[in-house]
């Protein structure tokens, strides 16, 4: 095989439509766009979401609720998640909570949640911790430091 001898895959390559070039081509004359009106002209912007002056989509709907910008939005994790991934008296800390697939997407930190039993002793570094999380890792002999 050489150089000259490479070609594209079936099917990935795919002519561009040559319109208003004669009859032959079956774009011609008005070039698939029809008689007149404003689909027909040149320069024909409308904004996204425009439905030719009925009121739009956006505006039918109802609006609900709001964006807080103080507010945080933590990956959770829950300790009974941690009994199951780490031996006792490991550190564990974002890193080892991504790298064990606990966390996919890090947003503004980690919060440890207290769902499920803790009888291993970790030291469990996190951006926030729930009371209940935070007492069962001190009950189990391990340290909830906040980060």
């Amino acid at each position: 095989m050489r150089l000259h001898d490479l070609s594209p895959a079936a099917g990935s390559k795919k002519e561009r439509k040559r319109i208003g070039r004669g009859p032959a081509s079956g774009q011609g004359k008005t070039a698939g766009k029809g008689h007149k009106g404003q689909l027909a002209r040149a320069g024909r912007g409308m904004r996204a979401g425009f439905e030719g002056g009925q009121m739009p989509l956006q505006r039918r709907l109802p609006k609900r609720g709001f964006v807080n910008i103080f507010g945080s939005q933590y990956a959770i994790v829950n300790v009974s998640a941690l009994e199951d991934r780490f031996e006792s008296g490991a550190v564990i800390d974002i890193d080892a909570l991504v790298d064990a697939g606990l966390v996919t997407k890090v947003l503004d930190g980690v919060k440890i949640l207290g769902n499920g039993d803790i009888s291993k002793s970790f030291t469990v570094k996190a951006n926030a911790f729930s009371e209940s999380a935070k007492q069962k890792i001190e009950a189990a002999g391990g340290k909830a430091e906040v980060i």
